[in-house]
């Protein structure tokens, strides 16, 4: 499935994923091939991506994430360094 993890002022990653696991507000999520279309919103904390080139992590501020026919875009507010 294809992930795109955005922010106001830069895109912070496209590409080719497994899975990828989300912050949520009740709690930790994740969204796998031919997930359900949703949106869901997130809190600050980790964003955990599996994909063929291995694992990456990005520490994300709040915001939403849009699940929709093998296409993820998660819009946050911004990367935590």
């Amino acid at each position: 499935m294809q992930l795109n993890i955005l922010t106001p002022e830069l895109k912070v990653f496209s590409g080719e994923v497994e899975s990828v696991q989300f912050p949520g507000m009740e709690g930790k999520f994740q969204v796998l091939d031919n997930h359900a279309p949703m949106i869901a919103s997130i809190v600050e904390g980790i964003v955990k991506i599996k994909s063929a080139a291995g694992k990456q992590e990005f520490k994300v501020k709040s915001g939403i994430v849009e699940v929709l026919k093998n296409n993820v875009s998660v819009l946050t507010e911004g990367i935590i360094q």
